[in-house]
Order: structure tokens, then C-alpha cells, then sequence
């Protein structure tokens, strides 16, 4: 690995393009390296886990929207669509749209956290999208899968994008177009402005994740994805981009991040080295945020300890600074303690989030979060009861170079009315790489088929597991198998017309 030292130039020193942060990006995606086993059968999960996620969410209100959306744009030689027969083809952007807002739905899929946040399967949907109009094999995805993590996990390791409340899918833009252009085989220099031309037009605010949290949170990375496609549709086409994106004097680094002064170390592989970032993420067993998933073991371990929860007189969470400020009560948002908020934000509310699973001793991704189980009152009054701090030492774990000893977890200390004192903690999730009991191939299966249990008949199950687990060999045309249908009338229509 490289790291590149990132800063901004003034205009008149005119920045050579091959020291630019995008043409070191291009030069990655672009180049013949070897493809690690390991991060290969990665891929093959990540695509399980991402249908597994899509398939539950395809009646979710943003999702049928989506997908009414992508139905009038129909092409004879396009890509599938979740849920609708495989023989009807759209165009790809639409497509990429519509699965990728599937996938972000329930916000169960994988996660990558360093300097800021990301949910690397948001590549997937555009990818797969696009080899299947334009009748790639199984390698080619693979090849371009493993790149676009690889440049996500990069710049989410090097650039911090929240400090200055923007989206995390400024990322996902020029990770989207590095592996198409690496999935496509396409020149450095066409790679280098789709690159540029992605990031520029992804930038957003995190607005999108604060206060009551909309259904934008679910089309956020499918739009990022969208434009992606067209970015690189454009750059194909022989069209520039803004240049240098990264540091130029009115770049996004000067203007929207740190500004003129800023200097950042973004860590790429060397030409031709392989590939593994993809190794380094990590998916969710639980629907909610990732910072959620340990707590939600805690909870589940608390439950056992606790005879009476009704003994409770208040919770105590000390955790990192991401946790505290974004999804506990440093947060500062009354609608993370109201029980009629929006599903979007309660799986961003670690207290509503705790006092269920404490309660429960469990969690499931629709029955967790409904209108009746929020306003239980003894869910209501223990949530009431959690209070989140930082804890410099946790923060200080939650930003530890090295992934094993990277923690994303919490203490917690109960305190009953009687004075006692129970406490529980837990660096990792149980589910982790480096938890008790890392996700595998079986755990990705068990999940995708308690996920899509009474959607998908079991034919249709066998046919997609047993589809993606032959990625490697499936030629041009065998990627539609990586769809997976529904009965017609199981899926909900729109009754509000659009424009489209």
C-alpha cells in the first residue's frame, strides 16, 4: 500500500493529472491485478447478502416508488429488476436505481467505519447493472466489485466527509466509477474523468441523516449509483470533468471540506498489487446501524442477567465519539426518543434500539420497529432511562489502523432501583471478522433465506444461491440469473402518479 499525501494546489502551479488523487485511483482500476480467493468468495456473499436485503424490502413504500419509477424506462437489451420476471429488461441506470434502493431499504447490509462511514455493498447494485446490459461474465463483475470496494474502503480511510456534514456517498461515486471502468476493461485516462465527473456531481449534505430521517437515506446511494453510470457513460463518450476534483484551488476538498490548508493520506494499493479492502468490511446481523450491532448483543446478554427489567432506574452507555454523537443522545434529537418517529429514525436511535432488544432478548427487522412495539410503555420508560456518553477510550479503539483491534462496541452499566449494579461489554460485534462468531458462507444462506422466506418459492431460492455461488464461471448473458423473482401480484404498486 500507498499512502498519497492529498492537498490543495492553487490553479496556476497546474497539477500534473498523474499525481492527482483520481488518476492514482484510475491507475488501480485500470491495471491487471490478481484477484485474491478470499476477497472472490467475499464478492459472492456480498451478493447474497445484498438480495437477501432487497428481497425483504421490495413492498417498502421508497422501494415500490423506485421501481414504479424504473418501469417506464424499459430497453429490449437491459438489465433485471428484484421482484419483476427476468425477461423484461431496462435500462441499466434505472435498473441500479431500483435494486440499489432495495438494498439500502432496511439498512442491513454490510459496513465499512474509519475515518468516516460507508456501506460498501451500495457498489453492487450499479455494477451488476451494467454487466448485465452490456453482457459481462462472472469475472468481469468480480473484478470490478473488488475494485470498487477497494477504492471505497480507501477513501473512507483517508478523508473524513462527516466532519463537515456531508453525505458519505461522496465516496460511493468515484468507487461506482472505478469499478465499472475496471469492470468494462477501459482506459486510465476514461477511469480518471469518470472519476472526477462522480464525485462532483454526488456531493450532498447529511441532512439526509439528521432529525427525522426521510426515505432519502434509501435512495441516497442508488442516486449516487445512478450518476455513477452516466458519469461514466459520459466520460466513454471522450467528455472531461471538473479537474482536479480532489485538489484544486475551487475542489471539493477546498470548498466543501477542509478547505485551501487541508492535508489528507488516502491509502491505495500499488499498481498491480492485489486487492483484499474488501475483506476488511463487515455485514449486519441485526437491521439497524452498524454501531447498533454490538449494543444489540449486549442487550441480548443483559436480558439473561436481568430478572425484572421492571427494577431498571436508568442505563448508562459509554461508548465512542460516532456512536455517542450520531445515534445516541449526543446526537441532541428529540426525535431519536419519540416513539412515532419514522422507522428511518429509530434504527438510528441506540436508546430505542437498546430498550427494545433488552426487552425482547432478540431482534427482528420489521416486528422491532412497528408503530405498536415503539409505544409500549415499558419499552417507552427503560428508553427513557438511556443516556450514551464517549468515552475517549473507546473513540480512541473505534479509530485503532489496525482491523482486529478496530472496535465498534460499548459498556454499558445498568442501575437498579436497589442500588445494584449489572454491567456488559463488548469491543466487536458477534457477527464481526473478529467477533465470536464471524459471518460465513452458511451464515450469508441462512440469512438470505429467512429474509425472503413466504416472498420467493424455494425453486427460485435454489436457483439464485445456487446461481451467484458459480459467479466465476457464469459467461455473457448468465448474469440475469443473478435476479430473483416474485409472484406478480405480490408486488405493490404506487397508486400516485409521477412524471414518468
Amino acid at each position: 500500500m500507498i499512502n498519497y499525501k492529498i492537498k490543495v494546489y492553487p490553479s496556476k502551479l497546474k497539477l500534473n493529472k498523474k499525481k492527482q488523487l483520481a488518476w492514482k485511483i484510475a491507475e488501480i482500476a485500470s491495471d491487471n491485478a490478481k484477484l485474491n480467493k478470499d476477497a472472490i468468495n467475499m464478492v459472492i456473499n456480498r451478493i447474497i447478502d445484498n438480495a437477501s436485503v432487497a428481497v425483504a424490502s421490495l413492498n417498502r413504500s421508497s422501494v415500490v416508488s423506485a421501481r414504479e419509477m424504473a418501469k417506464s424506462h424499459t430497453r429490449k437489451n437491459g438489465a433485471t429488476i428484484f421482484g419483476i420476471n427476468s425477461k423484461i429488461k431496462f435500462d441499466c441506470e434505472w435498473a441500479a436505481w431500483a435494486n440499489g434502493t432495495a438494498v439500502r431499504e432496511l439498512d442491513f447490509h454490510d459496513t465499512f467505519l474509519a475515518a468516516d462511514y460507508s456501506h460498501p455493498g451500495d457498489n453492487i447494485p450499479p455494477l451488476i447493472s451494467v454487466a448485465q446490459q452490456l453482457n459481462k461474465g462472472g469475472m468481469d463483475l468480480i473484478k470490478g466489485i473488488i475494485t470498487a470496494y477497494e477504492v471505497q474502503v480507501s477513501l473512507v480511510k483517508g478523508i473524513c466527509l462527516h466532519k463537515h456534514k456531508i453525505d458519505h456517498i461522496a465516496h460511493l461515486g468515484p468507487s461506482v466509477a472505478a469499478g465499472i471502468g475496471s469492470m468494462l476493461k477501459l482506459k486510465t485516462e476514461t477511469i480518471y474523468q469518470a472519476v472526477q465527473q462522480a464525485l462532483h456531481v454526488t456531493i450532498s449534505t447529511r441532512q439526509s441523516r439528521k432529525g427525522e430521517i426521510s426515505s432519502w437515506k434509501a435512495y441516497a446511494p442508488a442516486h449516487a449509483g445512478k450518476l455513477a453510470i452516466e458519469a461514466v457513460d459520459r466520460a466513454m463518450r471522450g467528455e472531461g470533468a471538473p479537474s482536479p476534483i480532489y485538489e484544486g484551488e475551487d475542489s471539493v476538498i477546498s470548498r466543501v471540506l477542509d478547505g485551501k490548508n487541508a492535508k489528507y493520506n488516502v491509502p491505495l494499493p500499488k499498481k498491480n498489487e492485489v486487492k483484499k479492502a474488501i475483506l476488511e468490511t463487515y455485514t449486519k446481523e441485526y437491521s439497524a446501524e452498524y454501531q447498533a450491532q454490538a449494543l444489540i448483543d449486549i442487550a441480548k446478554k443483559l436480558n439473561k442477567k436481568i430478572s425484572n427489567l421492571k427494577d431498571i432506574k436508568k442505563i448508562d452507555i459509554y461508548t465512542s465519539h460516532h456512536t455517542h454523537y450520531v445515534i445516541g443522545t449526543g446526537a441532541n434529537d428529540p426525535q431519536k426518543m419519540d416513539p412515532s418517529a419514522s422507522r428511518e429514525t429509530l434504527d438510528h436511535s441506540i436508546m430505542y434500539i437498546f430498550a427494545v432488544a433488552l426487552e425482547d432478548g432478540k431482534w427482528h427487522h420489521i416486528k422491532s420497529y412497528t408503530k405498536a412495539r415503539a409505544n409500549r410503555k415499558s419499552t417507552v420508560k427503560i428508553w427513557n432511562s438511556i443516556k450514551t456518553h464517549e468515552d475517549k477510550k473507546w473513540t480512541k479503539k473505534y479509530h485503532d489502523p489496525n482491523p482486529k483491534n478496530k472496535s465498534f462496541g460499548a459498556k454499558v452499566i445498568v442501575t437498579l432501583k436497589n442500588g445494584t449494579k449489572i454491567s456488559e461489554q463488548l469491543d466487536k460485534a458477534d457477527a464481526h471478522p473478529y467477533g465470536n462468531r464471524p459471518f460465513k458462507r452458511k451464515d450469508y444462506i441462512n440469512k438470505f433465506k429467512v429474509l425472503t422466506d413466504k416472498i420467493i418459492s424455494r425453486k427460485e431460492s435454489l436457483s439464485f444461491l445456487n446461481t451467484v455461488q458459480k459467479l466465476k464461471q457464469l459467461k455473457s448473458r448468465d448474469l440475469n440469473k443473478l435476479n430473483i423473482e416474485v409472484k406478480r401480484n405480490y408486488l405493490k404498486s404506487n397508486i400516485k402518479k409521477g412524471i414518468f
